[in-house]
């Protein structure tokens, strides 16, 4: 059994190019799917997020348009139900780094999606330290859909980003100019990642797309989420 640590953002809106500030949180089954193929694999869920906030899920997730239905709506709502985790989250600062480099009693790092992190981890900068040593470790880290977002925050000593000359993958521009937001957004996670020296791998929108360099595990969008966990867990072993 390994315990894999989940972050999630604790922003409940995303300040966009006009000042205005869209709501937004986690995106539900980018968090219910993993946390589900985790726990079916015999593992161990723990939460962290910036300041130890209960985070908050973007209402969108939820809504049948963004689950292919009332059927799946249904199932995930019901997911969350049981991912009590949530309601109990350490703090990203709080977590400690043990002898190995990595984050100490933690086999695995998962950073989930929604526009959430956009807002608090791309610039989090206990988040970052938290990714690099993760990534320097060599234990599964496991990013999806805007959760990457969380990569622009990871920095080495040196300065230079975490994830230069890694093969990735996130949200794409396509996808963002598809969802309505790519003209209203301040950046594109898509532009920031090439711009940190990340080769960007770009699939098919809303395609499960999964990218895996070394130890990290990307995902492109929600339906990526799932095989993202499938991924780590057999990279757990």
């Amino acid at each position: 059994m390994s315990q894999i640590l989940f972050v999630l953002t604790g922003a409940q809106h995303w300040t966009l190019a006009d000042g205005t500030q869209h709501p937004t949180g986690f995106w539900a089954d980018e968090a219910v799917a993993p946390y589900e193929a985790f726990k079916a694999s015999g593992h161990q869920v723990v939460v962290a997020t910036p300041g130890g906030v209960v985070p908050s899920v973007d209402q969108t997730s939820l809504s049948p348009d963004a689950n292919g239905g009332q059927d799946n709506a249904d199932r995930v709502a019901a997911g969350l139900e049981t991912f009590t985790e949530l309601g109990q989250p350490l703090s990203i600062e709080d977590v400690r780094i043990d002898s190995g480099g990595g984050p100490a009693g933690f086999d695995a790092v998962f950073y989930p999606g929604g526009h959430g992190p956009m807002e608090d981890l791309a610039t989090d900068s206990d988040s970052g330290t938290l990714l690099v040593r993760t990534l320097a470790s060599g234990r599964p880290l496991g990013v999806v859909c805007h959760g990457p977002a969380a990569l622009l925050a990871a920095h080495t000593q040196e300065g230079a980003s975490a994830v230069y000359g890694f093969r990735l993958t996130g949200f794409s521009n396509a996808e963002e100019q598809q969802a309505g937001f790519a003209n209203k957004a301040k950046w594109l996670l898509q532009d920031r990642l090439v711009e940190a020296g990340a080769h960007f791998d770009e699939g098919e929108p809303w395609a499960p797309h999964v990218v895996v360099d070394r130890n990290l595990v990307s995902g492109q969008n929600p339906a990526s989420a799932g095989p993202v966990a499938a991924e780590i867990i057999k990279m757990l072993g």
